[in-house]
């Protein structure tokens, strides 16, 4: 099935004795004990087996678990890992991820954060005891491009392991396994949820080895799994993905043009732009560059927080992938350890009218 048709027809596992054309929802928490059946809901269920079944083969993996949420999935892989181990971070990813490395593993793992887009510092980083490097791209909030292809063949020649997280990019535009990744991860709460309306996680692995073993043994055990209802409700919403994805790169890569152009623009992250440094990266291992841009305005802090008050379309608030447009001050939401610029605004663009979002920032951004 071409991934259109998968996304419809590939997490429809109906194992209802009636034959619906749609899956039902499973609640129970237990089931009945026969060979070779789910026992109880946190180890399995029909529908997060469904999900898990679609992620899989979305990203052109042997197996995949879902979690409660993204956070959950990444701290799954952390979790695996044997302590003392050394993992290679990028610089620019995630925030919330990031507190959990340093936070909830410090004294257990050793980390090395570095910029991604340099092969030369990924190289340098690597040590003796290095078993996983985490790439993030294109990363959060600065849209770096990281070559994954190239950075898993530094990992694999270490007898590393590469993991991805697809969020930005989702498999509608990248398939990180297929490029030497080793797992895949996502936040489904972004754009496989795609209404901001569930909270989920997913990993996706190449091979069911040893090591995606200690993961699954982490989700079963540790229980941050997510409900039935939010299962079916994921796989519901993947089923309009591949098209909700060209809407979002289709309406980001016009925003981003406008923003290069405007004069109360500082400069614009975006790597479908020509002028970003990881633009001849990104066209060459994804095919759409996402619905996601970042932007610097002029005069500082207060100004950007300024344009953010005056616009109508864009909801001023955390997270990214919904259908509508999202738009917050990035440092604002991160915290005081922030590394991101403090006049960087970072936009998810929506499905409304690309002219009605045009228009909105254009009087945002007047003096």
């Amino acid at each position: 099935m071409r991934l259109e048709t998968l996304a419809i027809h590939g997490g429809n596992v109906v194992t209802d004795s009636e034959k619906p054309a749609i899956q039902p929802i499973t609640l129970s928490t237990t089931f009945v004990h026969q060979e070779d059946s789910m026992i109880y809901s946190r180890a399995n269920n029909p529908n997060r087996a469904a999900l898990e079944g679609l992620l899989a083969k979305l990203e052109g993996g042997e197996d995949a678990a879902a979690f409660s949420s993204g956070n959950a999935a990444g701290v799954s892989v952390f979790q695996a890992l044997e302590p003392g181990s050394h993992l290679i971070a990028p610089d620019d990813m995630y925030h919330g991820l990031r507190n959990a490395i340093t936070q909830l593993f410090a004294g257990v793992l050793e980390v090395t954060f570095v910029d991604m887009t340099n092969l030369d510092e990924v190289e340098s980083a690597f040590r003796s005891n290095t078993r996983l490097v985490w790439i993030e791209t294109p990363s959060n909030p600065l849209l770096k491009i990281s070559d994954i292809a190239e950075i898993a063949r530094l990992a694999h020649d270490k007898k590393a392991m590469v993991a991805c997280d697809n969020t930005f990019a989702t498999p509608v535009f990248q398939n990180p396994l297929r490029l030497g990744a080793d797992l895949v991860m996502h936040s489904s709460t972004k754009y496989f949820g795609g209404h901001s309306d569930i909270l989920g996680g997913a990993l996706i692995t190449k091979t069911k080895n040893a090591f995606w073993e200690k993961i699954r043994n982490v989700q079963k055990v540790g229980g941050a799994v997510p409900s039935p209802m939010d299962c079916y409700y994921l796989c519901r919403s993947i089923k309009t993905l591949p098209y909700r994805m060209k809407g979002h790169a289709d309406h980001a890569g016009q925003l981003a043009t406008y923003l290069a152009q405007h004069p109360a623009v500082e400069g614009v992250y975006y790597p479908g732009l020509i002028a970003h440094p990881g633009h001849h990266i990104a066209a060459k291992q994804m095919s759409g560059f996402g619905g996601i841009l970042s932007f610097l305005v002029k005069d500082g802090a207060e100004a950007a927080d300024r344009v953010i008050s005056k616009l109508h379309y864009f909801t001023n608030a955390t997270s990214l992938g919904g259908v509508e447009s999202l738009i917050e001050r990035r440092a604002a939401s991160e915290g005081p350890d922030t590394k991101t610029p403090p006049n960087l605004i970072r936009v998810s663009v929506g499905l409304e009218h690309l002219e009605d979002l045009l228009e909105d920032l254009d009087q945002a951004l007047k003096d």
